[in-house]
């Protein structure tokens, strides 16, 4: 069974600690079975005080992050002073270093800038939430920092944004290891969305429309329903009554994507369910799901999820 440890600190926020344990929980083969045993654990064994008005107390201490398969650390409002290795606490990077190599490690929220302090994330992607994004780049220049994403997979570590995007990776997590079906039926079991589109742009603090302006949802709507149909720009901004410029602002402001840029999600996300739930071929796939030609959607899946569509389904059919 996959083990996840999740490490918990002093002053780590109860929500983001909560959500691996939620998640990985839930996840069951067919037959019933726990696929991940998580346990969670502090530095010394020692109960912890949170960032609301309790503390917890734990069973296991840093040893158990030396037997974890994937190592989740949880934010903690303080680490977002971290500039460093030698801003880490002592016993903090003691616990880190029981990581065996080739274990994965994820981080949610600003639990980032452990991993950046601790050197995991040198020359490469990640993320963290929106709101520190700016002291996390000035601190740390050798990661290259993308604010604009939920999470960020770069094999064996993950990072993600805040609170609520720490489930969406915990989820991608279940969909890696499992396959969608699987993930899906966590993610109907907690009550939240298997995918969620768009990246943090869309809940990055912007001005409040004019009471005038009319949204972008129902023309989404009349667009998920043709997908498989040429859809221009022009065609989009006619259906919600608004100018090629006006309805492009609205619908970054609501979505944190171009319409070009969902549209093409919408599309892989579609392709995918039909690889996964059918035996379809991808030629009629493609055209189903608006790409066209069998080569066009190789190449959006291949830039999507790094495989082709005969690789996706090998992965995740579900017969």
């Amino acid at each position: 069974m996959h083990r996840v440890a999740v490490l918990a600190v002093d002053g780590v926020i109860p929500f983001e600690l909560s959500v691996p344990s939620r998640i990985f929980c839930v996840a069951r083969a067919p037959g019933g079975e726990s696929l991940y045993d998580v346990v969670t654990c502090t530095v010394d064994g020692r109960p912890v005080a949170t960032a609301a008005d309790y503390s917890i107390a734990v069973e296991h201490d840093a040893s158990a992050l030396a037997s974890a398969d994937t190592v989740v650390v949880p934010a903690a409002e303080w680490y977002a002073g971290l500039t460093g290795a030698d801003s880490l606490p002592a016993g903090l990077a003691a616990a880190l270093a029981r990581i065996r190599p080739g274990t994965r490690i994820v981080s949610i929220c600003i639990g980032t800038y452990v991993l950046a302090a601790a050197g995991l994330l040198d020359g490469r992607p990640a993320t963290t939430h929106w709101r520190h994004a700016e002291r996390f780049a000035a601190a740390f220049p050798k990661v290259r920092l993308d604010a604009d994403v939920l999470f960020v997979d770069d094999g064996d570590v993950l990072t993600s944004a805040g609170a609520s995007a720490g489930v969406d990776l915990c989820l991608h997590l279940v969909r890696r290891d499992h396959g969608s079906r699987i993930a899906n039926q966590v993610a109907r079991a907690c009550v939240v969305p298997p995918w969620r589109d768009g990246g943090q742009a869309q809940y990055v603090e912007h001005p409040v429309p004019e009471p005038s302006s009319v949204g972008t949802a129902p023309t989404r709507a009349w667009a998920m329903e043709r997908l498989g149909t040429p859809l221009r720009l022009d065609d989009l901004a006619d259906h919600a009554g608004m100018s090629r410029r006006t309805f492009t602002r609205h619908f970054r402001q609501e979505v944190g994507l171009s319409p070009g840029q969902w549209l093409t999600q919408q599309r892989i996300a579609l392709a995918r369910q039909l690889l996964e739930g059918t035996d379809l071929p991808v030629d009629r796939i493609a055209d189903r799901a608006g790409f066209g030609t069998a080569a066009s959607f190789r190449q959006h899946l291949q830039a999507a999820v790094g495989v082709s569509p005969h690789a996706y389904r090998r992965t995740f059919h579900t017969s």
